[in-house]
């Protein structure tokens, strides 16, 4: 699918990755919202305008390549801001917080699947709808590695006793380049390619 892409496949791919961050970074905005806490919404991330979300460099250009050089997209947008001390449910509340993200991007590649099934469609819309479909399974496994600053670390951390925790605390700032070396150097991205497949493969 992501070998010698051509110019409507990588057109095809940058809407893609737009809709689906803007709706992944809105849900988790969203989610902060009804638990109680205001910020996101104060700084104007509730809201489905991609320019309120995306990155130009880690949204678009990174991910393009990615997925190209990997077999499934790393990518960052601006991160949505919320005040744990607001959230109902303490840790568990920035869990519910952080899955809201992932989730969507699995209930995106449902609805795509779901079409691409039962809908007649050209050339054109099965190659835009496909890719929407393995974009979000990917999206939405990659952001549950639970290594921070991805989602998956936030969930990690709700459930984590207190050693665990203070782990991901000290190597966030440091996440994206142990998931960088990690899917260089030890697998990781073939790993996720897997999970992503088996994902697809029962989605209807």
């Amino acid at each position: 699918m992501i070998a010698n892409l051509s110019p409507t496949s990588l057109l095809i791919l940058a809407v893609s990755i737009i809709i689906s961050l803007v709706i992944h970074e809105f849900m988790h905005a969203y989610a902060g919202h009804l638990l109680g806490d205001s910020t996101a919404k104060y700084e104007g991330r509730l809201s489905l305008n991609p320019l309120n979300h995306i990155d130009p460099l880690m949204t678009v250009v990174l991910p393009v390549l990615t997925l190209i050089l990997f077999g499934f997209p790393i990518l960052a947008a601006k991160p949505v801001p919320f005040n744990p001390d607001r959230l109902k449910f303490d840790e568990f509340g920035a869990a519910i917080l952080a899955a809201a993200g992932p989730l969507s991007n699995l209930v995106l590649a449902f609805i795509s699947a779901l079409i691409l099934r039962n809908v007649s469609l050209g050339s054109f819309m099965v190659n835009a709808l496909s890719t929407f479909t393995y974009l979000n399974v990917a999206l939405f496994v990659f952001n549950l590695v639970p290594i921070p600053p991805l989602d998956g670390s936030r969930i990690l951390y709700a459930f984590a006793p207190e050693a665990l925790q203070q782990i991901l605390r000290e190597i966030e700032p440091f996440g994206l380049i142990i998931v960088f070396a990690l899917v260089l150097g030890a697998g990781l991205g073939g790993f996720l390619q897997s999970i992503d497949q088996s994902i697809l493969n029962i989605l209807p």
